[in-house]
């Protein structure tokens, strides 16, 4: 009797064990959940690479992506309300794109932003050490405290067609190119002088009113809102008149940006030939590198004749989020290290996934100054040459909440002033009625 009590008090122990081990199992298994929201696969993309080499860290996280693109704008609303609801599923990470990103940074929906150090991060040392450009932390910024950054550098450049130059100008040096529209002379006389010699061989100095837009836009001394009403500033009223110029002299092929008749100018398939767009390094690689055709090879970048930026995306982080350390990791990695295992550096490097990949402009100057910015859409030239330099003439002072919304409504009326539609002073009038019944912005 006394063996068999022992033999059953070692199984029941035995058996306790095994569930004590299960328990246990289960316990170590279970991951938090961590939420990021964003209107491309980039971010998600990003932080799914941090996880494959940082595996300790994996195998406490499960990563929840909710993506929802801009089209249609839809993101915006469906952040609003998840970062309002709170709770379980409320983003811990979520991103913003430039047209948008002070709303989220600075302005109605800047409250749910954590800042960077409330999530554990040395952010005035890593941004010494990592030369992050300056536009974007300004961008970045709540009242002193930084809320948000970029991981790409989108400083404008003005990229040609080499064999257009050639035809233009005998040459297809940059040197040359930079000269012709005026380079750093922050005006648009050169511009416009080279428009009238080339025009007279058949070339169209830009495929649209649209290729100079971002370059008027974001030079401006001011934005869109000023204490809290509407301005124009003088250097954007005057894109009606940059754009009745290169309208009315056949300056362009009268095209619009994201159309078929401007992709068809990159690959020389339209009314004229064109010397040039203006744009950053993401509009080689994921744009004019797409739509090219057989000039793929034969382009060259130059310094503009404006400074200015165009695009990006900022990553942001919930106050309310209750993994701050993971996400101050996550977003350390990949908006200010520096090293050679950091995010900026495998994206301007183009080795994210792997050798041989998309070569991009980073936010840090530090990883650029020790990449390879050689491109073969280039023909070999090192694209950082240019691009580093032009992040920092970007200025980042002059964006409001409600870009994305102006300037489609300027950019409509100019085209219908430019069109002969309306005459410039009923353009502007109607612009100012377009703002005052659609946004809360005091119309005078």
């Amino acid at each position: 009797m006394k063996k068999l009590v022992i033999a059953l008090l070692v199984l029941a122990l035995a058996t306790s064990a095994i569930f004590a081990n299960g328990a246990a199992e289960a316990t170590t298994t279970k991951k938090t959940v961590l939420n990021v929201m964003s209107f491309t696969d980039e971010v998600p993309k990003m932080i799914d690479k941090y996880f494959e080499m940082h595996p300790e860290e994996a195998a406490k996280y499960e990563v929840k992506t909710t993506i929802i693109a801009t089209t249609n704008g839809l993101y915006q609303p469906a952040l609003d309300e998840a970062l309002a609801g709170g709770g379980a599923d409320a983003p811990d990470i979520y991103c913003a794109e430039a047209a948008f990103v002070l709303k989220y940074a600075q302005g109605d929906a800047s409250q749910y932003a954590a800042t960077y150090k409330s999530l554990g991060i040395d952010v005035d040392k890593l941004i010494k050490e990592a030369d992050i450009a300056q536009y974007t932390i300004d961008i970045g910024t709540r009242n002193g405290e930084l809320v948000g950054l970029g991981y790409q550098a989108t400083g404008g450049a003005f990229i040609y067609n080499r064999s257009v130059a050639k035809e233009a100008f005998g040459t297809d040096d940059p040197a040359v190119v930079a000269e012709k529209i005026g380079a750093g002379t922050n005006s648009w006389d050169k511009f416009f002088e080279t428009a009238a010699e080339i025009r007279k061989k058949g070339i169209a100095i830009v495929s649209g009113d649209g290729d100079i837009w971002h370059a008027v836009e974001n030079s401006s001394d001011k934005g869109w809102i000023v204490d809290g009403k509407l301005y124009i500033d003088p250097k954007r009223e005057a894109f009606l008149d940059l754009s009745k110029q290169l309208k009315d002299n056949d300056y362009h092929n009268d095209t619009q940006d994201w159309q078929e008749g401007w992709f068809a100018d990159m690959k020389e398939a339209g009314a004229k030939k064109v010397l040039g767009f203006y744009g950053p390094a993401w509009l080689i690689n994921y744009t004019l590198g797409d739509n090219c055709g057989d000039t793929f090879g034969d382009w060259g970048v130059c310094a503009p004749n404006i400074g200015f930026f165009w695009g990006g995306t900022w990553v942001l982080a919930n106050k309310d989020t209750k993994n701050k350390d993971i996400v101050g990791k996550i977003i350390t990695w990949i908006t200010l290290d520096s090293s050679d295992t950091g995010l900026q550096y495998f994206w301007a490097n183009g080795t994210l996934n792997g050798p041989d990949g998309t070569k991009d402009c980073v936010a840090s100057g530090t990883v650029m100054a020790k990449s390879n910015g050689e491109l073969k859409f280039l023909a070999g030239q090192n694209m950082f040459d240019v691009f580093v330099p032009a992040n920092q003439y970007a200025n980042g002072k002059n964006l409001t909440q409600y870009d994305e919304t102006i300037n489609t409504y300027w950019r409509d009326q100019v085209r219908q002033y430019t069109a002969g539609a309306k005459t410039r002073e009923q353009a502007i009038a109607d612009f100012k009625v377009q703002v005052a019944d659609n946004l809360d912005v005091i119309v005078e």
